[in-house]
């Protein structure tokens, strides 16, 4: 039996990456597994986005690189192999085959030049028509191919690849190439295959969601996008990942608004407020607009969380810039935030500008950030005492209690809550459910109470 086994590191994107890695090697007759020393190849899909990502990528290839005394091949992809492929191979000769962000389609086939083994066999076709960057898929293969690696409740969806935003700071564009969605037709597709399969939520992620449809349609449609997936049954939870707050536009506030299914959640990852530090960013956004659009989202959607992420340190950015920052996070009260000390990535118009702020400072300043959004988070989490939320139900806790998200949270990034289910065994919820949880009691990043 071939057998393969994945470990996926870095964003929501790459799990879709390792999905569609493992569905294209279910077709060739590989079985997925959840032990490496079960397995007859191992795939490391790596993260290369900033120095700490290159770390945890680094270690997960040699600590996996032990099973190799068994005959094991070990394969390595994603962003880290994709920008630092060459290299890679003269420092890991432990690696048998190093694959880039757009070879998982032919996978099956690289694995077969190695070992001899079957590949997939059956005629190509286009990248673009298989949804993913830089490879070619198979005619008559499902596209995209996917099985689910992780709880089968609830799962990302990649509805684009790459990216035209070209950020001082960012190699996503180097590593993943230009924008490009993927057919609405073959999104809906996919989804309403994932909901079959038990989805009860899905998540919308692509580096840009709300420039969705620009390449393709000739306008972006996020809107579209949004409300054709809920048109989908059994579907219970859209939530929407990676937003430009400048492409928010009123048609997709109106359907977050008036779209049951659709979380009242949207990230919007604006990285700084000082209109000096994001010109030297190279992002299209100011602090006016962000409060605009803040704005428009909260009197539309009330009670709608929003998640952002900012980066502390970028070079040149003074004690007053800095100052600003933690000013505009105390003024707009982020429900969900998340801070990274800057990362100086080789390649990128960031690296040689003047300026360079120490390490020490850039993570301070993000400790200070992060100290600032632990007692907002506490003050909004009590404000949810007495109400009564919905969940979904991630797993039983060994004292019998249970845990899962609201809403309000998505997977692996945000808040939890712990709750309590009533005696009977039939009473008693399974993972993937969704239930009425009334919230008793409120901690900085986590909430509990018990199920009615």
């Amino acid at each position: 039996m071939r057998t393969i086994y994945i470990e996926t590191l870095g964003c929501s994107k790459n799990a879709c990456d390792s999905e569609f890695a493992a569905g294209v090697l279910e077709g060739a007759g590989y079985l997925a597994v959840d032990d490496p020393a079960e397995a007859s190849v191992i795939l490391v899909n790596t993260c290369g986005f900033i120095d700490d990502a290159k770390r945890e990528s680094i270690d997960a290839i040699l600590e996996l690189s032990a099973y190799k005394e068994d005959g094991r091949l070990l394969v390595v992809s994603g962003c880290l192999s994709q920008r630092y492929g060459e290299a890679l191979a003269r420092e890991l000769p432990e690696v048998d085959l190093f694959l880039g962000v757009g070879d998982y389609a032919r996978l099956a086939d690289l694995l077969e030049a190695r070992t001899g083994a079957p590949g997939c066999g059956r005629k190509r076709r286009s990248a673009e028509n298989a949804g993913v960057a830089g490879g070619a898929g198979c005619e008559t293969c499902p596209a995209p191919r996917r099985r689910r690696l992780g709880p089968v409740y609830t799962a990302s969806v990649k509805v684009a690849e790459g990216c035209d935003n070209r950020c001082a700071y960012c190699v996503i564009p180097d590593i993943r190439g230009p924008y490009k969605s993927r057919a609405l037709d073959d999104v809906l597709r996919e989804c309403a295959s994932l909901v079959e399969g038990g989805a009860a939520e899905l998540v919308l992620v692509a580096q840009d969601v709300t420039n969705y449809g620009a390449d393709l349609y000739g306008r972006a449609m996020p809107e579209k996008l949004v409300r054709e997936i809920c048109g989908i049954g059994g579907l219970r939870w859209l939530r929407l990942m990676y937003c430009y707050e400048d492409r928010v536009t009123e048609g997709l506030i109106e359907a977050m608004a008036s779209e049951e299914k659709v979380c009242h959640y949207i990230d919007l990852p604006l990285q700084h407020a000082s209109d000096r530090v994001l010109a030297a960013m190279r992002r299209r956004s100011n602090k006016a607009g962000m409060l605009r659009t803040i704005g428009r989202l909260r009197a539309a959607i009330p009670d709608i969380h929003i998640r952002t992420t900012l980066i502390t340190g970028f070079p040149g950015e003074s004690r007053a810039d800095f100052e600003e920052l933690l000013e505009f996070v105390e003024t707009v009260r982020f429900e969900r935030l998340g801070a990274f000390a800057y990362s100086r990535e080789e390649g990128t118009p960031a690296a040689s500008m003047k300026g360079q702020v120490r390490a020490s400072v850039r993570q301070s300043r993000r400790n200070r950030i992060l100290r600032l959004q632990q007692g907002i988070s506490l003050e909004k989490n009590r404000e949810k005492i007495g109400r009564t939320l919905e969940a979904l139900v991630e797993e039983r806790e060994p004292d019998g209690s249970f845990s899962g998200r609201t809403r309000y949270d998505a997977p692996e990034v945000d808040n939890g809550i712990l709750f309590t289910a009533p005696d009977a065994a039939s009473a008693a919820p399974a993972p993937g459910d969704i239930v009425r949880v009334r919230v008793d009691d409120a901690f900085d990043y986590d909430l509990a109470g018990h199920m009615v």
